[in-house]
C-alpha cells in the first residue's frame, strides 16, 4: 500500500463519494456476511424484515452496508486519508456502527428493548465484524475514490 496522501476534499463531488462509499461498503459487507453466515447470524438479519431467512438476512445486511459505506463515503471525503488513516477511520466506523446497530437499534427494530447496550460473547463477535468491516471499507474506498 502506499503512505500517499489523498486529498479528497478538493475535487470529489458528493455523489462520487457516496457511490464510492456504497461500493466500498458492499466490499466490507460481504466480508462481515461472510462471518455472519459462519456464526448463524443472518436469520436474525432477516428478522428485521420479518423473514427468518439466511438469504433475505444477507439481503438486508448487504443493503444495510452500502447504506453505511455510502456514509463513511461522505464523512471520509472531508478527510485527507493515507493507509493509517483509513485504518483508523475503518476501525472508527465499525465501532459507531456497532454500538447505533448491534447494541441500539437491533434490539429495538426486534423488540428485544431489554437488550440494548448489553453485552456478551455475540456481541463481542459483532464487534469484531463491525472493525472488519469498517477497515475493508475504508480500504476499498480509497483506490474507488482516487480511480473515479
Amino acid at each position: 500500500m502506499s503512505t500517499a496522501t489523498i486529498d479528497l476534499k478538493a475535487n470529489t463531488s458528493s455523489n462520487r463519494l457516496v457511490i464510492s462509499g456504497a461500493m466500498a461498503g458492499l466490499a466490507g459487507g460481504a466480508v462481515f456476511g461472510m462471518m455472519m453466515g459462519m456464526m448463524g447470524m443472518l436469520p436474525v438479519v432477516g428478522m428485521l424484515v420479518g423473514q427468518e431467512s439466511a438469504i433475505i438476512g444477507l439481503i438486508v445486511h448487504m443493503m444495510i452496508s452500502a447504506f453505511i459505506g455510502a456514509v463513511y463515503g461522505l464523512v471520509a471525503g472531508k478527510l485527507t486519508l493515507n493507509f493509517s488513516k483509513a485504518v483508523i477511520s475503518g476501525v472508527i466506523n465499525g465501532v459507531v456502527w456497532w454500538v447505533l446497530g448491534a447494541l441500539i437499534l437491533m434490539p429495538i427494530m426486534l423488540g428485544m428493548t431489554q437488550m440494548i447496550f448489553v453485552i456478551e460473547q455475540t456481541q463481542w463477535l459483532s464487534l469484531m465484524g463491525h472493525i472488519i468491516y469498517g477497515v475493508v471499507t475504508a480500504l476499498v474506498f480509497i483506490p474507488l475514490v482516487k480511480r473515479s
